[in-house]
């Protein structure tokens, strides 16, 4: 594949080069996908051996931003994880797009690099400058992987799987839960967690005087996925709140696991 970039780049130049090269690796990815899908799940299945629990597991957990990050970070062979995704139930549209979009770092680097050979080749003007944004393109590619796993293990810490959740609700522990939807979605087609708190994200800074004064109480904020929950975390933690959990993937995941609502 790379090869195949680095080619695309001397020929096409470094604009064309990117998105033709872009658009020839999403399409190949887009039918290994496929292949896998409806024709050849057996022998995918057998070639991705104890790796496709892993990564049914991420897309249900986190549906296309899984995907977006195993491009970017290269957990897993190329190819194999082309086949092995469609497998999952990940749609395909979520796929493509996210496999276009977080392709697109590396294959700028490598065009550009293939269009840097042909200008060093051809004489062409201003070669230092380019071979030094070339090179300044490739350092961000090899650095990339490293801060966006390490981003995403920052970000995963303070997460906790609604089967942690409902152990902890079971056993009675002292665990306060912050339902911080809004009014009319506490109430309506999901329902709400029998003895949740609610305060809407929205009011929130104006209300932390209900939450008292126990800045090491354990408290876990839900919404209906994480997004808003994620807002609540930050806004308790810059308060003082010591030890603030988001419930991981919200109600979405909690009605998904077959747990019971109000």
């Amino acid at each position: 594949g790379s090869v195949l970039t680095l080619a695309g780049g001397a020929l096409f130049g470094p604009v064309m080069g990117v998105f033709y090269n872009l658009t020839a690796a999403t399409i190949g990815a887009m039918l290994s996908f496929l292949a896998a899908r409806y024709l050849a799940s057996d022998w995918v299945a057998k070639k991705s051996a104890g790796r496709l629990k892993q990564l049914i597991s991420g897309v249900e957990n986190e549906g296309w931003r899984f995907v977006a990050f195993v491009r970017l970070v290269p957990v897993f062979p190329f190819n194999l994880l082309n086949y092995s995704l469609g497998l999952t139930k990940i749609k395909w549209l979520d796929y493509s797009l996210a496999t276009y979009i977080c392709m697109l770092p590396g294959a700028i680097a490598y065009t550009y690099l293939g269009y840097i050979g042909r200008e060093a080749a051809t004489g062409g003007e201003g070669l230092i400058q380019k071979v030094l944004f070339a090179l300044a393109l490739l350092a961000v590619v090899a650095f990339l992987p490293r801060f966006i796993n390490q981003y995403r293990n920052a970000s995963q810490k303070n997460r906790m799987a609604v089967t942690d959740l409902k152990q902890c609700l079971d056993e009675n522990d002292d665990v306060l839960l912050l339902d911080v939807r809004t009014n009319e979605d506490y109430v309506g087609e999901q329902g709400h967690i029998d003895g949740s708190v609610l305060i809407p994200v929205e009011q929130l800074e104006q209300r932390l005087a209900e939450l008292g004064d126990d800045f090491d109480k354990t408290i876990v904020t839900i919404c209906r996925t994480d997004r808003k929950s994620s807002q609540a975390a930050q806004i308790l933690s810059s308060n003082g709140f010591n030890n603030v959990h988001i419930a991981k993937m919200g109600m979405t995941d909690w009605i998904k696991k077959g747990f019971s609502t109000t």
